[in-house]
């Protein structure tokens, strides 16, 4: 499995743009199988709640159309983030997985909000920990500060994800996330994490980069700097065998113990 993320500035309240930008860039990633963008791509993500009300779309709108097209011609799948309106009329932060072919096969909603900025502007998705088949890989999803509670990877790990794509806005001074959480997640539950963030400002807020794939051993295949890039790993399934054999994190758990965690 070849995969690619894109570490980029938010081009904030213009969907047109953003779609541009991806058409030129998935055409530059030919040789990944997936391509995976940061949070709320297709809009900014510190852009506000009346922003958000605005730009928000249903999972079939006008830009997943045309991101199934670009998909499709550019012969890769794309994840990409977006502020999803549901049909009640509920706001997410969402991202969208669409395969080469042009089809969506996954959509999942941010579970744990960070602070007032996602509190104002969205709402809390259901438990939902879908997974997905692609190119005979299995993928878990989360998004940010979703990856910093350890249950949400465990229990991806747990059902069988080989790879968790991350799409994140994450900012100073929360560089360790990106540093340090992300191979620690990888590492724990023996599988793949790719973290895809933003760089440069947007509004007060300065992002820190350091988008990175970190592999089963917790070693980082693939790592952006501060500035903006286009970084491709290569994964292994021999890697997550060599990772379960020289440890038994998983089978070693004793669910029986932790009942506690389930009360808030």
């Amino acid at each position: 499995m070849r995969v690619a993320l894109y570490q980029c500035p938010p081009l904030p309240l213009d969907v047109a743009a953003n779609l541009k930008r991806l058409h030129q860039l998935a055409h530059e990633a030919t040789d990944a199988d997936v391509l995976v963008l940061p949070e709320m791509f297709l809009t900014g993500y510190n852009i506000g709640a009346e922003a958000v009300g605005a730009l928000a779309e249903a999972q079939d709108g006008e830009s997943a159309q045309a991101i199934a097209e670009i998909a499709q011609n550019a012969g890769l799948a794309i994840l990409y983030g977006y502020p999803e309106r549901a049909g009640d009329g509920q706001i997410y932060n969402a991202i969208q997985l669409i395969d080469a072919h042009g089809q969506r096969l996954c959509n999942y909603r941010k579970t744990h909000l960070f602070g007032d900025l996602d509190h104002t502007m969205f709402s809390a998705g259901d438990d939902d920990a879908p997974l997905v088949a692609l190119n005979g890989w299995t993928l878990g999803f989360l998004i940010c500060y979703d990856l910093e509670f350890p249950e949400n990877t465990r229990r991806l790990a747990v059902a069988g994800a080989e790879l968790i794509l991350v799409p994140t806005a994450n900012m100073v001074p929360f560089d360790f996330v990106a540093d340090v959480t992300v191979r620690a997640r990888a590492f724990e539950n023996q599988c793949y994490v790719a973290y895809a963030n933003y760089c440069g400002h947007e509004g007060e807020i300065q992002y820190c980069g350091q988008s990175s794939i970190a592999a089963p051993n917790g070693q980082q295949i693939a790592l952006a700097g501060l500035d903006e890039a286009l970084i491709v790993g290569t994964l292994e399934r021999q890697a997550i065998l060599d990772a379960r054999a020289a440890n038994d994190y998983l089978q070693d758990r004793r669910p029986e113990l932790y009942g506690a965690l389930n009360k808030p």
